[in-house]
């Protein structure tokens, strides 16, 4: 039988990154390409802990159906604990729990995008909000960045030639994939150009408490007194990516909208889950866990680098981030990003090309992204002094 598939699968390709990790199942190969949290980081014994302590006690009320808008008590906790820095829930604010912080920001665009709606990204930016965007727009525009953030006059520019753009993404904090943090100058003018053109901003937070270097810098749904910032964040990377619990925080009248899309993509996020989130933020001293795992990402970012600057060719450029996951590479113009990442796998290294993290074709890059999360630090180390050889070779 031929199958007549929707005209938006045209869109959408398989993660580059998801086929990369194919190779991976090769125990000979060191993986630099996932974004996994670091093994130490998930606290085994307290999750474990947490739902033996649910299912003893709570059993029939964390294995119901639960509401659409998640747990009551998490909303709060969240809230109480995760975003007491600053003022992210506003007066006509509140919180929704979504099934990963992905989840968020697939059913933004759904809520507000057409077919031939743009959405505007950094460009490069992350490929699972990419490809979710893809499947409901023809039309995804990306903007270069400098290392402090998204071009402003680059950005004014396509969103005057772009003027059926609804939505602007953007990852503020140690941005995937390029590690890249927005200046606190970047994110007033960029919330002053949503503001002057009618663009619902996606502020995608996921990494903003894995801060081991410098100061941090308030997150854009903070200045948000028009109520036309969405923002989203996650568990994933601060507890465990295997819980599947996020949340967004937005104006009461685009989170009824997101409420109804969400009943009808998984009715609600699975209620064991957010109890054992809800747990966690009540039981153990969340300050304390952060500072632990900034000390792991600190180390195993410094592990990476401190390596790099010894074994790679100085025609190799790189930043080093103040937190996150990721390492972004810039090969120099004459090397192929392509064979060199290519070359890599045949070495028993495995690297994410920068063109997995293209908003559309006409984008261009030669970089590859690296990640020091989820390898030990003997393979840190091993797979740097490989990938050093290759370009000195190269």
């Amino acid at each position: 039988m031929q199958y007549n598939f929707a005209n938006r699968m045209g869109n959408l390709q398989a993660s580059a990154i998801r086929e990369i990790l194919k190779f991976t199942s090769d125990p000979e190969v060191i993986s630099l390409a996932a974004g996994n949290p670091s093994s130490e980081a998930i606290p085994t014994e307290t999750i474990r802990s947490l739902s033996d302590n649910i299912l003893n006690k709570t059993p029939v009320l964390a294995l119901q159906y639960g509401v659409t808008e998640g747990y009551a008590p998490l909303k709060e906790s969240i809230k109480r604990v995760m975003l007491s820095r600053e003022k992210i829930v506003h007066e006509n604010d509140d919180i929704v729990i979504m099934s990963g912080a992905q989840q968020g920001v697939e059913l933004t665009c759904k809520v507000f995008c057409n077919e031939n709606d743009a959405v505007i990204s950094e460009n490069p930016s992350f490929i699972g909000s990419l490809n979710a965007f893809k499947s409901y727009t023809k039309n995804v525009i990306g903007v270069d960045m400098d290392v402090d953030g998204i071009k402003i006059d680059k950005l004014e520019e396509s969103i005057k030639a772009n003027p059926s753009a609804k939505l602007l993404y953007l990852i503020p904090n140690f941005q995937n994939p390029t590690g890249h943090t927005m200046s606190l100058e970047k994110r007033k003018a960029v919330y002053e150009l949503a503001k002057k053109y009618g663009l619902i901003i996606i502020e995608d937070n996921p990494y903003g408490d894995l801060r081991f270097s410098g100061e941090h810098i308030p997150s854009i749904k903070s200045m948000d007194t028009e109520g036309i910032v969405v923002y989203c964040g996650s568990f994933s990377k601060v507890l465990s990516p295997g819980i599947r619990v996020g949340f967004v925080v937005a104006n009461r009248e685009i989170l009824n909208k997101i409420v109804v899309c969400k009943q009808v993509s998984d009715v609600h996020t699975n209620l064991l889950s957010q109890m054992i989130c809800n747990d966690f933020l009540n039981t153990v001293d969340y300050s304390e866990h952060i500072k632990k795992l900034q000390k792991i990402y600190k180390h195993k970012c410094d592990t990476m680098l401190d390596e790099m600057d010894v074994c790679f060719n100085k025609s190799f450029k790189y930043e080093r981030p103040e937190g996150g996951l990721f390492v972004w590479c810039d090969l120099p113009e004459n090397i192929d990003m392509n064979e060199f990442c290519k070359l890599a796998i045949k070495n028993k290294v495995a690297v994410v090309p920068g063109s997995a993290f293209m908003p559309n074709d006409t984008c261009h890059t030669n970089s590859i992204r690296l990640n020091y999360s989820t390898p030990s630090d003997e393979d840190i180390i091993k797979g740097i002094r490989i990938l050093g050889e290759l370009t000195q070779k190269f």
